[in-house]
């Protein structure tokens, strides 16, 4: 377990570090420079540590078999003030952070494939297990922690996306609910819910055969 730890809080505090800095660099081009300013368009990890989502969360869940692995890092802030169009714009950022986890996922299924292939052709560039295992959890952290994000429950980025479909009225009584956003996320995972919003996930995987 100490094992799977060591691996997969590294790949973990990766991945939330470009899914943040994904909202950072989208809000950028969309005419908002606040990430950029505060210094948090960047890979290094301290600026966006949080002692709990980042490191804390992740190891309960392992070590508590929860059978799945996510966390956050510390949000990139956003002006939304900035955006030309609010609602579309706001949308796109979160979308942004759920999307580079997925381009992670792809990538690290892609090189998984291309090394296995590579050796099944007598070619010595093979995988080493440590660096198997390394792509394999890239894989799965980066598929959980893009579908997990998607969730539209405030402050989760799927809420961003939601919001933009909603008639105006609808979409400010709906922001309104982020100020309770971690006990209602908190209590979703308490009540099992977060076990029914990845069984899609899993059913894909399954599926195709990755899973």
């Amino acid at each position: 377990m100490l094992a799977d730890a060591i691996i997969i809080v590294p790949v973990l505090l990766f991945s939330v570090i470009v899914h943040e800095n994904a909202h950072g660099y989208v809000a950028l081009l969309l005419g908002d420079p606040t990430a950029a300013r505060a210094g948090r368009l960047t890979l290094n990890p301290l600026p966006h540590i949080d002692p709990f989502m980042t490191i804390l969360l992740p190891l309960m869940l392992i070590l508590s078999h929860s059978g799945v692995v996510f966390g956050g890092a510390r949000p990139v802030p956003i002006n939304p003030l900035y955006f030309k169009k609010f609602r579309r714009d706001s949308a796109l950022v979160g979308l942004a952070g759920p999307a580079s986890n997925a381009a992670l996922a792809v990538a690290s299924l892609l090189l998984i494939y291309t090394f296995d292939a590579l050796g099944a052709s007598g070619n010595p560039a093979t995988l080493t297990g440590a660096v198997y295992r390394v792509l394999s959890y890239s894989f799965m952290i980066n598929l959980v922690l893009g579908w997990f994000n998607l969730l539209p429950l405030p402050p989760l980025d799927g809420s961003r996306v939601l919001a933009y479909f909603l008639p105006p009225p609808l979409a400010a009584r709906y922001a309104r609910m982020e100020r309770y956003g971690l006990f209602l996320l908190f209590a979703f995972i308490f009540v099992g819910g977060i076990s029914l919003w990845m069984k899609p996930l899993f059913w894909m995987l399954n599926t195709l055969g990755i899973y």
